[in-house]
């Protein structure tokens, strides 16, 4: 079985899974799925929504931002989450920008390497540069991680970074951002991208073109690896999709996600 059928074979039995949990929820309940970058920080507003709204249920799926996307459009929930940009068919939804995240190279804190050209970027996760040594690390042949066909990360990286250059396929595929981050954590010689704003002390994330990864430089436009985080629906949110939506883009709402290393769109 090729990758890109596995791929679209994982998306179908995604979405179908949360179509099966779609049933008998009741107009006090709201199901959003989607992108496991956004998984974390939805969870948090859900978390202080329903301590306002103890009557109100939220339930935070992930999935993947295309699972998350066709669920949205099958009626599986009533919020998508995506956290790369809508494209052909899916640009029937409506899309609301709840925050901005940037996407960080990162590698393990012991290596020497501090920053790359984002052209080399391209061509590690090409698989045409294949060992440190030429930028400055050690002589260590470079164990390249990356995410699954489907995810929102991925999708964001090969549009902002490898245009119509595939990833190669000897890199090492991973599910989750978090996944990612404990690989990297983990091996002195692997690379791989995460959202911003789940770099922690395990890994650092590199310079791009002798720009810092950092709320400041992506605010002043120097640090170019920038991508929207997305809630998705078909129409207008209404009821209780409005409701929360409106809390999420509320004052509440976007310092949560400052505080928690993501850029708010107020």
């Amino acid at each position: 079985m090729t990758r890109q059928r596995f791929a679209c074979l994982f998306l179908a039995l995604a979405v179908a899974l949360l179509a099966g949990c779609r049933g008998g929820r009741s107009k006090n309940e709201l199901t959003l799925a989607g992108s496991t970058s956004i998984q974390p920080f939805a969870d948090k507003w859900a978390e202080l929504f329903m301590a306002r709204h103890p009557d109100l249920g939220v339930d935070v799926q992930g999935g993947g931002s295309s699972a998350g996307i066709q669920a949205c459009k099958s009626g599986a929930c009533e919020i998508g989450m995506s956290s790369r940009e809508l494209k052909g068919d899916e640009k029937d939804l409506t899309e609301i920008v709840v925050a901005r995240d940037g996407l960080a190279i990162i590698v393990h804190p012991s290596n020497p390497v501090r920053g790359l050209r984002l052209a080399e970027v391209k061509q590690i996760f090409s698989g045409d540069l294949t060992d440190w040594k030429p930028l400055g690390g050690p002589d260590t042949r470079i164990t390249v991680v990356t995410r699954e066909e489907g995810s929102g990360t991925r999708g964001a990286f090969q549009e902002l970074v490898m245009g119509k250059t595939r990833i190669f396929r000897g890199a090492i595929t991973e599910d989750s951002n978090g996944t990612v981050r404990e690989i990297v954590a983990h091996d002195p010689a692997a690379i791989g991208f995460i959202s911003l704003g789940l770099v922690n002390s395990q890994v650092r994330a590199l310079a791009l073109d002798g720009a810092a990864a950092s709320d400041d430089n992506i605010r002043n436009g120097s640090y170019r690896l920038v991508r929207p985080f997305l809630f998705v629906s078909r129409g207008e949110p209404t009821g209780l999709a409005k409701q929360f939506v409106d809390f999420v883009l509320s004052a509440e709402g976007q310092a949560l996600i400052e505080k928690e290393g993501l850029l708010p769109i107020r």
